[in-house]
């Protein structure tokens, strides 16, 4: 079960008004009473709901298409774990760990992923709408022509994010650390990174438009723009 809510980083000041990015709408996740999950490990095709699941080992486990609806994991490893084409619904899913995970084309709403530890996660192709991203890392996270819409990172590191061809609507990065992120061919509405604590872009910056930055970002990034525009800069 999931309220949704109003986006909170800016209000009207932001939101409102010609030419003001529009702050992402993120979930409030309130799980019902859940049932302790009963092991068996993870199935292709397989319904999840309502399930308290907690520190399992899904190493290499194949659970394509399944769906997870008003679950939350906590603790759980995720090594290799092939899940593409999954669905997760308004669930909760804190300090999942792990190298590897394929969530492929899949499709994850009114979530919340707190503390993560990933590496290599892909996530190309999927649908993310109203998820928030709070605190943990997650290096080398493959979200290439994804669609992002209401998506808040918020107190994470995102080392090498590859945001290649990917839309990002409504996006927000608060308090976040990102390393080397790649945005070449993607398309940004409303995207926010002025919370950002460092803002680093290794390929793409001409798809800047449609973001906001602030002034000191700006400043950073000059000499990528120059380079970007051509422009050579002697004194």
């Amino acid at each position: 079960m999931v309220r949704r809510a109003a986006g909170t980083a800016g209000g009207t000041g932001r939101g409102g008004g010609a030419g003001r990015v529009k702050a992402a709408r993120r979930p409030e996740v309130r799980l019902p009473a859940l049932e302790a999950y009963g092991g068996g490990g993870l199935e292709p095709d397989g319904d999840y709901d309502g399930l308290d699941i907690r520190d399992e080992d899904f190493t290499g486990a194949d659970g394509a298409g399944a769906r997870f609806m008003d679950c939350a994991l906590t603790g759980c490893a995720l090594d290799e774990a092939d899940l593409p084409h999954a669905r997760i619904l308004d669930s909760v899913l804190t300090a999942p760990r792990g190298v590897g995970t394929n969530l492929a084309e899949s499709t994850l709403r009114d979530v919340e992923v707190r503390d993560a530890r990933l590496g290599g996660t892909q996530l190309h192709g999927a649908v993310l709408e109203r998820v928030v991203f709070r605190g943990g890392k997650i290096d080398y996270l493959n979200l290439r022509k994804a669609k992002l819409r209401d998506v808040v990172f918020e107190g994470c590191v995102l080392a090498e994010p590859d945001f290649g061809g990917a839309l990002l609507e409504r996006v927000e990065f608060v308090d976040c650390t990102l390393k080397a992120v790649d945005l070449t061919a993607a398309v940004l509405k409303d995207v926010d990174l002025r919370g950002a604590a460092s803002l680093e872009i290794a390929r793409g910056v001409d798809r800047l438009s449609g973001a906001v930055i602030s002034t000191a970002q700006l400043l950073d990034l000059a000499p990528v723009l120059a380079g970007e525009l051509g422009i050579r800069v002697e004194d």
